[in-house]
């Protein structure tokens, strides 16, 4: 099966998952694809497939070195992608179709919806190769459906090609890492390898294992509410302290002022009256010591606010979110190096950048299961303009199988 033809096929499944749900996972839609994954999987002769409760899929596939490996020993090395999409964006009766030898223009969706490359000039970079969009009315779902179709690819070329010497795999598919949820209830016990590569990055060559350090913020202010015609000296207007405290803010630490390594406070929510208000940030640095620097300056915001009025009316609660993943890969760097190898020898040039947000790896990592972030080709994600190249597929695929060829045990 062509590697078109596997995502196409998965993504007439809408994974859509939901951030207000209560459930593992998030929607019961989720779990008619595992189940259809779970098949193809143990189809495909991928060995010791278990599907939980939750959705989450495990499965081996053997080694074909002549070294044997002791009962219960790790697996040298796992693959890693999820299959829920972005509650951004619906996910259902998704259209995709195939733009043969695109030539560098606009291109329609369908009647009166474009993708423009003025608008999305990244679509350039990817002259004279086949590009999968959507209809412009849903997002394509390449994140992270073409992660699941390049192991999936990858894992069927080596079980056909048992001549190719490779350790012990393992591979595993989740449902709810769009809403933050992914790596939650992962069982790194069962999964039993020693490191991990989750295939969930962006275009061409995207290798990433730095992350940002991340909390969220909650502030709480108490005001007094008293007659304006009689508020003199009695009144504590919530919403306008809350307003104060906003404007203590650094204005050029922002999502939309910083790039790169920067760092940033993040207002994502906001609301107020005279007797209550209430703000929500999310602090990002990729640095661990500035990092914790930032989360003492919004407390510290908190404990003036109080000094001025007199009184413990403002309340600031900060908690961790996730760490970047660096300092977990760090010792392991040769899982890098053997990335780094295994993209050039599939002619890719590695792009090694941050990630300005998290992924299930930064978790994992965290958890015990070291785990960059490798590239899958998707482009514009969780949006309608969203499209991915087949032959960067393909390109994606032959990493994760040189990966296999190239990883040794620790």
């Amino acid at each position: 099966m062509k590697i078109e033809e596997r995502f196409i096929r998965y993504t007439t499944f809408d994974t859509q998952s939901a951030e207000d749900s209560q459930t593992v996972p998030s929607t019961s839609k989720q779990l008619l694809f595992a189940k259809a994954l779970k098949e193809e999987m143990e189809a495909s002769g991928v060995q010791d497939v278990v599907m939980d409760e939750q959705g989450y899929i495990y499965g081996t596939v053997p080694s074909t070195m002549d070294d044997t490996v002791s009962s219960g020993a790790k697996a040298a090395v796992g693959f890693i992608a999820h299959y829920d999409t972005s509650p951004d964006c619906s996910g259902k009766d998704i259209k995709a179709r195939i733009i043969r030898n695109y030539d560098g223009s606009d291109i329609e969706l369908s009647k009166g919806i474009w993708s423009t490359t003025q608008q999305f000039p990244e679509l350039k970079k990817h002259v004279g190769e086949d590009l999968i969009v959507t209809d412009g009315i849903t997002l394509l779902g390449a994140d992270d459906k073409a992660g699941i179709a390049e192991i999936m690819h990858a894992m069927t070329y080596l079980l056909h090609h048992p001549e190719i010497k490779h350790p012990e795999i393992r591979i595993a598919f989740n449902p709810d890492e769009e809403i933050g949820m992914g790596a939650h209830h992962f069982n790194v016990p069962l999964f039993n390898a020693e490191v991990a590569y989750t295939i969930d990055g962006g275009d061409l060559g995207e290798l990433e294992y730095e992350n940002f350090n991340a909390a969220v913020a909650h502030v709480s202010i108490k005001g007094m509410s008293v007659h304006p015609g009689y508020a003199k000296g009695k009144m504590l207007n919530a919403g306008r302290i809350a307003t104060e405290f906003a404007a203590r803010m650094p204005q050029d630490e922002t999502p939309e002022t910083t790039t790169g390594y920067e760092g940033f406070y993040h207002l994502t929510g906001m609301e107020g009256s005279c007797e209550k208000a209430k703000l929500t940030y999310i602090i990002r640095d990729h640095d661990r010591d500035k990092f914790e620097v930032r989360k003492a300056f919004i407390e510290n915001i908190g404990k003036a606010i109080n000094e001025k009025y007199g009184k413990d009316i403002c309340e600031v609660t900060v908690k961790d979110q996730y760490y970047n993943m660096l300092e977990k890969i760090e010792p392991v760097m040769y899982i890098i190096d053997t990335a780094k190898a295994a993209m050039l020898e599939a002619g890719v040039t590695p792009v090694v950048q941050p990630i300005r947000g998290g992924t299930d790896g930064a978790q994992l990592s965290f958890m015990g299961l070291p785990c960059p972030n490798l590239f899958t080709g998707a482009v514009n994600f969780h949006g309608p303009h969203e499209f991915v190249s087949i032959q960067v597929m393909e390109k994606a695929a032959l990493t994760i199988i040189n990966i296999c060829k190239r990883i040794q045990r620790n």
